[in-house]
Formats: structure tokens, C-alpha cells, sequence
């Protein structure tokens, strides 16, 4: 079976293993031109307890080398509908494992010189782990502001830790022009698509717990969306396979302090939009100036902040395919303040779940009430707490 690279912007097709890390044409986001097959819920019990026992659905034939035993992880109640799925408890405390293994294991067979990654933290972590697990050397690009925890982590396994002055923009542009050199891996859980089909297995793992089925709503934090387009990816799969009914509504979450995507979708844009001018009848709805533009919009304003930090993306790249995920599920966005994070990640931590203040978004969303509604809930608790410690108190 032949897999190769292709855009979804302008249908760009490339073979994996020649290919640049975006679409030399658009300078966007690759796609993967792969057909899975259906994975036969009944032989599951007997296979491999990580996320490779879904071989069928994963676009990278086995027996992997490169493992630490990811996925499999606990599904708790929160209350009587709503469940929390503990992605935190992965070998490096965050859901950024499903997707860092597909890419080390591809950078593996493909043997670059040096593999390269931006985060601001939880995928950098991920993909240095899985670099040494795989020999590779590896660098990571984080913004100046990621915490101490997440850059320990991530000189512990090895890698190159390279601090970039700005925003999550800036450092992405680093690690962008570092990918450009010849020999290079771009280990992106933005631009690469073999990380949206390590993500999907999240959802492939409800599947198999929920025996064949799937929850009314699944409510997924959304930056860049790794998680999101991993989790419409799989429903369309096991969909097409015929292997589930009825398909799950899909709530995205932002921090209301940095929710690009949540104001184009209540803009009812296909694309993200300019706060400042929507009310302006002469601009376009679809801001491609945004979009791809390697400046921040408004550079002359100094960029929000908030505790949620592995969303506080201002332009993802998946911009367009992530709001037509969402509304083709039926489902919408939701946004949370800093305080109901703080409190939702004091209200887990009584519950004992102890998780980072981006990995409470979701929490934080529902509990404020309106996704429920007697149906069934799946949270995502993506991030140790361990990672960042406890949100501090607002200043008064």
C-alpha cells in the first residue's frame, strides 16, 4: 500500500519519505492520502495493551520499535453522565504521546540527520521522549515563557532545548526556518498528518471501552486541534466501517482569552477572522491574511495570555479544517475564563485528579453547565499537573 502526502488546499501531492514538511505550493499542512481498515472489535482483548493494537486504522506498518507503551488509558465518571478519560497518566504525563510516537517511528524509518519540533511544551516533551527512544537527536523550539517543569522534561530526554523571545507564533517560525535545512525532520503535531492518526486512537480507545459504541458528545480542548481532527478522523473511520450507529457531537474548547476559532465559528466564517473588523461589511470573512501571515495580527498589540497555554494559539494552521470538523458533527465551541479554570482545576484536584490548568479546559467548560443535557459526556484530561504546579490566585 503506497501512502503518500496530499494538501487539502490545493490537492498537492507528495510520496512520505521525498516529501518537504508543507506543501511546497501553499506552505500549508499536508493531508494523508490512506484508506484504514476496520478493526475488528472482538479481537482486541488478545493484542498488544498500547494504542498499535488499532494496526488496521494506523497508517505505519508494524511491529513498531519505537514504543513506551502509550495509550490504554483509564476512562473514570466525573458525575453520572459525564466522563474523564486520563490521558495524563501517558509515559510523558500528556495526550501528546499518540501522536509523538507515529512521528518518531516515522522519523526512525526515514533516518534524517536531525529531527526538529516546536511546542509550548507538552509536544516537545513528547517527541524528545520518543527521539531517544529512537536514537534521534532532536531539538525543541518553546516560547520564552514555557515553564520550568516542561523544559527539564524535555533537556532530561536528551534533546536541544532552544528558547524563542515572543509567542507560540515566533517560535514556530524558528523552528519552521530550521526545518528548511537539508536532512532535516520536522517532527510538526501541526503540519505532519501521521500525528492526527496517533491522536485518533483516543477515540478508537472510548469505542472499544464503550463496547462498539460512542458517547453523545466528546468535548475536546482545541489550540491546534491535534485533537479535534484525530477524533473526527477516527469517527469517520469507524463510521465508514460501519462500526458505530450514531456519531458523537464534537465541543471544542478555548480559553476565552485566546479563542480565534471560537470567534470565527460564532462569526459563521469558514476561516478565521479579524476581531477588530468584524462588524465591517468590506472585510473578508475568511481571513487569509491571518491565517498565513507570518506576523501576528495586530502587531502592535502585545498578545493575550492565559493559563491554558497549550491552547493559546492565535492563527492554527487547521483553522479551516477544524471548524468544518465541528460543524459537520453537530456540535459547537465553547470558551472558559482564567477563573473557571482555576477553578475547575482545584475542583479535579478535589476529586484527585490532579492536572495541568490546560488540561482542565474541558472540565471547566462543562461544569459551567449547557453541554450535558441528560446525554453522555467524555472529557479529556490531557496534562499532568505535575507539568506547570497549581494556577495562582487572580491579583487583586
Amino acid at each position: 500500500m503506497t501512502i503518500t502526502y496530499r494538501c487539502p488546499v490545493d490537492s498537492t501531492t507528495s510520496p512520505v519519505d521525498t516529501a518537504p514538511w508543507c506543501c511546497p505550493r501553499c506552505r500549508g499542512p499536508w493531508d494523508l492520502d490512506f484508506t484504514p481498515g476496520a478493526v475488528p472489535l472482538n479481537s482486541l482483548a488478545a493484542r498488544v495493551n498500547s494504542l498499535w493494537r488499532y494496526a488496521e486504522a494506523l497508517p505505519l506498518a508494524g511491529p513498531a520499535a519505537v514504543t513506551l507503551g502509550e495509550g490504554r488509558t483509564p476512562l473514570v465518571p466525573l458525575t453520572g453522565t459525564v466522563s474523564a478519560k486520563l490521558d495524563f497518566l501517558m509515559p510523558t504525563l500528556s495526550f501528546k504521546d499518540r501522536g509523538a510516537v507515529m512521528l518518531a517511528e516515522l522519523a526512525r524509518r526515514l533516518a534524517p540527520g536531525r529531527v526538529v519540533a516546536d511546542s509550548s511544551g507538552n509536544a516537545g516533551t513528547a517527541v524528545a521522549a520518543y527521539c531517544a527512544r529512537a536514537g534521534l537527536p532532536c531539538t525543541v523550539y518553546v516560547p520564552e515563557g514555557t515553564s520550568a517543569k516542561k523544559a527539564e522534561q524535555i533537556r532530561a530526554h536528551g534533546a536541544e532545548l532552544r528558547r524563542v523571545p515572543g509567542d507560540r507564533d515566533a517560535t514556530a517560525s524558528a523552528a519552521r526556518a530550521a526545518a528548511d535545512v537539508p536532512g532535516t525532520f520536522y517532527a510538526s503535531h501541526v503540519f505532519n498528518p501521521y500525528f492526527l492518526h496517533g491522536t485518533k486512537t483516543y477515540v478508537y480507545e472510548l469505542w472499544e471501552e464503550w463496547g462498539g459504541r460512542l458517547p453523545h458528545v466528546i468535548v475536546v480542548p482545541v489550540g491546534n486541534g491535534t485533537l479535534l481532527l484525530g477524533a473526527a478522523l477516527a469517527v469517520d473511520e469507524l463510521s465508514a466501517h460501519g462500526l458505530i450507529t450514531e456519531r458523537p457531537a464534537l465541543y471544542a474548547v478555548q480559553a476565552e482569552a485566546v479563542s480565534p476559532l471560537a470567534t470565527a465559528f460564532r462569526a459563521g466564517a469558514d476561516d478565521l477572522v479579524d476581531a477588530d473588523h468584524l462588524a465591517g461589511a468590506d472585510h473578508p470573512t475568511g481571513a487569509d491574511h491571518l491565517a498565513g501571515a507570518d506576523g501576528p495580527a495586530g502587531a502592535d498589540r502585545p498578545a493575550a495570555t492565559t493559563l491554558a497555554e497549550g491552547i493559546a494559539i492565535p492563527r492554527p494552521p487547521r483553522a479551516r479544517q477544524i471548524l468544518a470538523a465541528v460543524r459537520k458533527s453537530g456540535g459547537t465551541f465553547l470558551t472558559v475564563t482564567e477563573d473557571q479554570i482555576r477553578s475547575a482545576q482545584r475542583d479535579l484536584a478535589a476529586r484527585g485528579l490532579y492536572v495541568e490548568s490546560t488540561g482542565v479546559a474541558c472540565w471547566a467548560a462543562v461544569a459551567a453547565g449547557g453541554v450535558t443535557g441528560g446525554r453522555s459526556v467524555v472529557v479529556p484530561l490531557c496534562g499532568a499537573g505535575a507539568k506547570t504546579g497549581m494556577a495562582p490566585a487572580p491579583q487583586m
